[in-house]
């Protein structure tokens, strides 16, 4: 850890390395969470599951995810020094970068949407659900947490090669239009204009 510290500060880039800490904290915490429900909590559920058993197993499963995401930015922490790699470097940040930030904003405003009346989200998972505690945890948590860890491999992804690179323009402009293009996509889904599209 310390020679990572060192590298990076030699390099100039200490939001690389802060980008780094916070997106695994960030993954992290979020694992931990996921992880008490597979382990059998139930403090904070907001209805009854359908079968407790694949309620436990979606959670591992997330839960397992997020603690590899965690590990994640720190893998890569060494190799954007390495110029051969950072060009995949750069494809792995920008598929996660607009995955979660997609996700954040085709999320946030269907659960306004269901707060206020004009939608109904459904839960097939679900046996009973409080559907208004179910919008609010996840305009409050769940999507800013998308939101937040889109951002900070965005910002890995600036401070590892991005500002450096010739391409750098192509990246961001190719990231926004693809989250353009899926939120669009998830809304028009979301509220019944064109067929059902699952993204997670």
């Amino acid at each position: 850890m310390l020679k990572a510290d060192a590298s990076v500060r030699s390099n100039g880039s200490l939001t690389l390395l802060r980008a780094s800490r916070l997106s695994a904290i960030w993954a992290l915490g979020y694992g931990i969470y996921r992880s008490y429900y597979a382990l059998g909590g139930t403090i904070g559920m907001l209805g009854t599951p359908v079968s407790h058993a694949d309620w436990i197993r979606i959670n591992a499963v997330a839960g397992g995810l997020l603690f590899a995401a965690a590990l994640l930015p720190f893998l890569f922490l060494h190799a954007w020094g390495h110029r051969r790699a950072r060009p995949w470097l750069l494809a792995v940040s920008w598929i996660i970068a607009v995955a979660c930030v997609t996700h954040a904003l085709i999320g946030i405003p269907q659960r306004i949407a269901s707060l206020a009346g004009p939608l109904t989200i459904e839960y097939p998972f679900w046996q009973t659900i409080d559907r208004r505690m179910a919008d609010l945890q996840a305009l409050f948590f769940n999507e800013p947490w998308f939101l937040i860890e889109g951002l900070l491999w965005a910002a890995m992804a600036w401070a590892g090669a991005l500002r450096e690179s010739d391409r750098r323009s192509w990246w961001i402009g190719s990231a926004i239009g693809a989250t353009v293009l899926l939120t669009a996509i998830g809304m028009l889904s979301a509220f019944g204009v064109i067929g059902t599209w699952v993204a997670g």
